[in-house]
């Protein structure tokens, strides 16, 4: 797989349109830290691994919001590994109005585009969800 991250959110975004509540995935340091700040934001309701070693698994519950229907709309995916996308603290801008947020890969961890222009510091745009 050339592109994990890809995989990981289409992963979240066809199990919200198939209406699965459970998402289950190949484990990574990068896919765990993504996982647990889209639980902060309030996308996933919980983030589990599961395994040891080689065969570890990250198992994600989505999180739903009012009327029932899932908090993950939909998802873009910006830096891509053929074309890395990088922005600086000012750069960050709302996704769709507000209702969406960025995740950027900064020094200083994943970030939202929020917290990354608070902290003023850039780096890779990974996606939008929304």
């Amino acid at each position: 797989m050339t592109d994990p991250i890809a995989d990981m959110i289409i992963r979240l975004k066809n199990a919200a349109m198939a209406r699965r509540e459970v998402v289950s995935m190949p484990m990574s340091k990068l896919k765990l830290a993504i996982a647990q700040k889209l639980k902060q934001r309030g996308y996933l309701s919980e983030v589990r691994t599961h395994g040891k070693n080689v065969t570890k698994t990250i198992e994600v519950v989505l999180a739903r919001g009012q009327g029932g229907s899932y908090r993950i709309t939909d998802v873009k995916r910006i830096s891509k590994p053929g074309m890395r996308v990088y922005r600086g603290a000012m750069e960050m801008r709302p996704v769709r109005g507000g209702t969406g947020t960025a995740l950027i890969s900064t020094p200083k961890g994943v970030l939202f585009g929020d917290e990354a222009r608070k902290e003023k510091v850039g780096g890779e745009v990974l996606f939008e969800i929304w």
